[in-house]
């Protein structure tokens, strides 16, 4: 007996199920009205997901071809800040805009192409012998030095990135401080590493590195980093840590400074080491 209910009690619960699911059939098969509310409910909110998507991919393009636009006019307007500026230090109100009077030329470019993960990293920039480049030429932004151009084509460069551990650059502590070598520390993408600073000369923690001006490369005063714990090498000179303004994984914008006087000075120098007659 026991089992006959069981079935009995199951059969009557499938009959439920379906008179329930005809019922709602039929309410929507006389109800259009209902019906169509529903359906027009789900078309809306298909086309508002599909629109949203879509005006999200469009609002990104857009976006980034302003930041494009956007980039170039800055590169611009910093060359046009960077003339009148040595042209109020040296008083000549005719000096040029791009062409500095100092012989530095600046050239606003692209990063195409970089790694960062290696202890020899490079660059690949979208300016070549036909825009200006000149192999030595410096790559900068204006939160520091970022590399040196090794090779050139017509359009392209090849520059060596400041996180490659066989590159130096002349650095100075401060305003009118000591000036050393500064290099990467191969480890961190933010910091690196001034070295042979005299003990003499007095520093703080928090003080600018700047680019010295010391060499054909860069231009002076660009500042690089600022200056973080130290430790005395041999007794004689100090080495610091300078944790740099530039964020080397975040670049794609740079200026390629090219000094047009550089062979001039080479000149010179060659001249003053030959031995005199």
């Amino acid at each position: 007996m026991p089992k006959e209910r069981s079935v009995v009690q199951n059969i009557l619960t499938v009959a439920v199920f379906i008179l329930l699911e005809v019922a709602a059939v039929l309410m929507l098969s006389h109800n259009n009205q209902i019906q169509r509310l529903w359906i027009a409910r789900i078309s809306h909110g298909f086309m508002a997901k599909v629109w949203g998507t879509t005006q999200g991919v469009s609002n990104y393009f857009s976006l980034k071809r302003q930041n494009d636009e956007l980039a170039v006019e800055n590169n611009r307007l910093q060359e046009l800040v960077r003339g009148y500026e040595m042209a109020m230090k040296a008083a000549d109100p005719s000096a040029k805009p791009v062409l500095m009077d100092n012989g530095f030329e600046y050239i606003p470019a692209t990063i195409i192409k970089s790694s960062a993960n290696t202890q020899h990293n490079y660059l690949i920039i979208d300016k070549g012998s036909e825009d200006g480049v000149v192999r030595n030429s410096g790559v900068i932004t204006e939160k520091g030095v970022i590399g040196i151009v090794d090779a050139v084509s017509s359009h392209y460069s090849y520059a060596i990135s400041f996180l490659n551990t066989e590159l130096f650059i002349s650095a100075r502590l401060g305003e009118s401080g000591a000036v050393g070598p500064l290099a990467w520390d191969g480890m961190s993408s933010d910091r690196a590493i001034l070295k042979e600073i005299p003990l003499q000369f007095k520093f703080e923690p928090g003080d600018t590195v700047y680019t010295s001006g010391y060499s054909t490369i860069f231009p002076p005063d660009i500042p690089i980093g600022v200056a973080g714990e130290s430790k005395i090498i041999n007794g004689a000179t100090n080495e610091i840590e300078v944790n740099l303004f530039q964020n080397h994984k975040a670049l794609k914008y740079v200026t390629i400074v090219a000094n047009r006087r550089a062979a001039e000075i080479e000149s010179i120098e060659q001249q003053e080491e030959q031995p005199k007659k």
